[in-house]
Formats: C-alpha cells, structure tokens, sequence
C-alpha cells in the first residue's frame, strides 16, 4: 500500500493488535513516517515479522507482546515503551476479536470474548494510556472502533454491541480530558479488507453478507488514524460521511430497519454474482 506521508518523526506509537490487519498496516506506516513504534499483541511471532518489515524503513522498533484483556500485561507494555523510548506520544487503541451470530443464537461465552477483547482491553489501554500522558503533560489516544458501532445489524449483534461501548467509553473520556493536552479520537470505519473480515465471508452464516469487491483496504483506514492525529479530529469515518448517515438513520429506525435488510439482500445477489465460475 501506498504509505501515508505526513511526518511523525521521533515521535513513539504504540500500536495494539500490531500483528495483522489495521494494527499492523498502522504500525508500518508510522514507521515510514518516522516513529518510533511499539507493537502489542499476543502472538509475538507475528509481531517478529511486523517488527522485520518496520525496521527496513529505518525505525526503531520493539516488541511488546501483550494480551489485552490482562491489565497487568497491558501496563508491562507501556513500561516497556517509556524504559525504551522515555515516553508514549501516540496509541493507536486496536486490537479487535468478531464473533458472528444471531442474537437468539448467541452463545454468552462468544459475546463475552468480544467484550473483553473490545471493550474492556480498549479501556484496560486508555487507562494506561492516560495515567501516563497526565505526567508526560500531552499525548493523543485513537480507538478504532467501527460504523457497526453506530447501528446494531445481524448477524453481528455481538460486535455492534461492543462497539457501541467502545464509542460510548471514548465520548466519556473525551469530556473527562477537556482543559488537558490528551486528545481522544475514535475512528469508524466500515467493512475492510483484513483477515477477519476474510474469515467472516468464508463462515456459512456469513459467506454472502458482503460482497469481498467492496472492502475497503486498511490503507483507508491508516489514513484517517494519521488525519485524526494530525487534525485533532473527535471522530472520522470510513468512508467519510458513514457515521453521519447512521445517526441521520437513527431518526427513523424502522424505515432503516427496511432499508438494510433491501441492501443486505442486494449485497448477497451480487456476492452471489461475483463468485468464481458465476
């Protein structure tokens, strides 16, 4: 993918759920744009690699690993980071698990590992995060969160509904910030090109929700976590304008309602359409 060019130089980024998807283009293209980054994630092979194509570009790296949900390992990365660095100016807040289901379906242990890793590991991140920009005197927090965290649909009720927690928690902490020089940004975007996304359209119950020639690439994504930063931004969508449809959406629930279960159809017939030998 084609790097983002705004210049973060000499500043430190630590990135969760650094190993694939949005967290490892993320943290490739901070360190092209000059960072020092600091990769979080549970499998430590993976980051191994992500950490190899980093350093080619010329940046410092090192190699965290992490499981979010475990508030003490969280709080072990980011004393590894300041004993590296000295500080943590930047943490992309990423790291994501999906579960499909029907709600009726739902298996309480599914959910639950949704909201440990979305929900709770994002806010076991942000306290971290805070408690240590309140003595550095700045930093800039971004969750990456999701549209479907702006409208509840199936069969991805369990994800939406951590979703929408991580945006709840972001807005809270973001008035709790004001007057102090720690920006909050959460990102939305839609449905992207990554390995999860992948394994949701390989899954039975989910193989035609979404036509693959519609995903967004992560480098989308990657942009708006750089605008976000740069700009100062309280939230961005991808693609832009998503979020305000949503809430637009919100006003009449019913007609929306109606309106996705037409496009959801719609999507199917061309992912049918689509398909090899089709």
């Amino acid at each position: 993918m084609q790097r983002p060019s705004l210049s973060f130089r000499n500043r430190t980024v630590l990135v969760t759920g650094a190993s694939s998807g949005i967290g490892r283009e993320a943290a490739l293209a901070f360190a092209a744009a000059g960072s020092n980054v600091v990769l979080v994630a549970r499998r430590a092979k993976a980051l191994a690699t992500v950490a190899a194509r980093a350093r080619k570009s010329g940046a410092k790296v090192l190699v965290a690993p992490a499981d979010v949900t475990k508030p003490a390992e969280v709080a072990a990365s980011f004393r590894k980071a300041v004993k590296r660095f000295g500080s943590v100016d930047i943490v992309v807040n990423n790291a994501g698990v999906l579960i499909p289901s029907e709600v009726v379906s739902m298996k309480g242990a599914d959910l639950q590992a949704m909201l440990d890793v979305n929900l709770f590991g994002a806010l076991h991140v942000m306290q971290q995060a805070v408690t240590l920009m309140r003595k550095q005197g700045r930093g800039h927090i971004v969750n990456v969160a999701s549209l479907a965290g702006r409208r509840g649909f199936s069969p991805l009720g369990g994800y939406c509904a951590s979703k929408f927690g991580l945006i709840g928690l972001t807005e809270a902490l973001r008035t709790e910030l004001v007057g102090e020089r720690i920006h909050v940004s959460v990102v939305l975007p839609g449905v992207v090109d990554t390995a999860m996304v992948s394994a949701l359209n390989e899954a039975p119950e989910t193989e035609s929700m979404w036509p693959q020639a519609l995903n967004m690439p992560p480098s989308w994504v990657v942009w708006s976590i750089f605008l976000a930063i740069r700009f100062k931004l309280a939230e961005i969508a991808v693609p832009p304008g998503g979020a305000l449809l949503e809430k637009l959406a919100s006003l009449a629930p019913g007609t929306t309602d109606t309106l996705l279960r037409w496009a959801t159809d719609a999507a199917k017939r061309v992912g049918r359409s689509t398909r090899p030998g089709k």
